[in-house]
Order: C-alpha cells, then sequence, then structure tokens
C-alpha cells in the first residue's frame, strides 16, 4: 500500500521561500508519476505540479510556473516542492500524490491519483 508523507508546511511572508517534502512508502518509487495538489478553503483541489518517474519530465500549473520547482531524490524515495516568491493566492494545504502509471500527462486531474498524502498547510500572509 502506498503511503504518502508530506513535510515542510508552515507560515511565511508574501515574498517568501518554503520547500516541501513528499516521502513515498509502501511502493516501487520508480513506478509513479508524482505530483502536488493544493486546496484553499472553500475552493476545489487543484493540480500544481508533477514530475515523471519515466523521463524526469514536468508540469507545472500557469500560476505557479517560474516560481515554483519539483524535483525527485530517487535515493530517497522523495519529492520535492521548493515554492519561492510566493504570493497570498498560494494558502492552501498542498497534498501530495501517486499517478496511475510513470508520467504526467493527467497531472491536473484529481481523477488520476491513486493515492494522497495528509497534507501540509502553506499561509502566506501580506
Amino acid at each position: 500500500e502506498v503511503q504518502l508523507v508530506e513535510s515542510g508546511g508552515g507560515l511565511v511572508q508574501a515574498g517568501g521561500s518554503l520547500r516541501l517534502s513528499c516521502a513515498l512508502s509502501g511502493a516501487t518509487f520508480d513506478d509513479y508519476a508524482i505530483g502536488w495538489f493544493r486546496q484553499a478553503p472553500g475552493k476545489e483541489r487543484l493540480g500544481v505540479s508533477c514530475i515523471s518517474s519515466r523521463d524526469g519530465s514536468t508540469y507545472y500549473a500557469d500560476s505557479v510556473k517560474g516560481r515554483f520547482t519539483i524535483s525527485r531524490d530517487n535515493a530517497k524515495n522523495t519529492v520535492y516542492l521548493q515554492m519561492n516568491s510566493l504570493k497570498p493566492e498560494d494558502t492552501a494545504v498542498y497534498y501530495c500524490a501517486t499517478f496511475w502509471g510513470q508520467d504526467c500527462t493527467a497531472a491536473a486531474e484529481t481523477d488520476a491519483v491513486d493515492a494522497w498524502g495528509q497534507g501540509t498547510l502553506v499561509t502566506v500572509s501580506s
């Protein structure tokens, strides 16, 4: 059974940075594309970023392009989301997720998710 554990959320001022981590256990890391979604209060859960296990290709939502960077450390079974130039509108619970398969072709689709982490709260103050 896939288990995902996020860490790294917290409170930061606008313009600041945070790095989220997602550690996978219970499955073969290389079998999955892994991504991040976020859900602000009262809003739907939206895809933010994804990284393929096949070729390392990435996906970013338009709202975070140029500010967020996703990476994976295969030795540690961990995916990271480096978030820079944070804005108050980035405030949300961030969820790590594994997708069916190795690619990010459905990176924005919650229906394409195989397993979810428990979420970590990111709060950006103005």
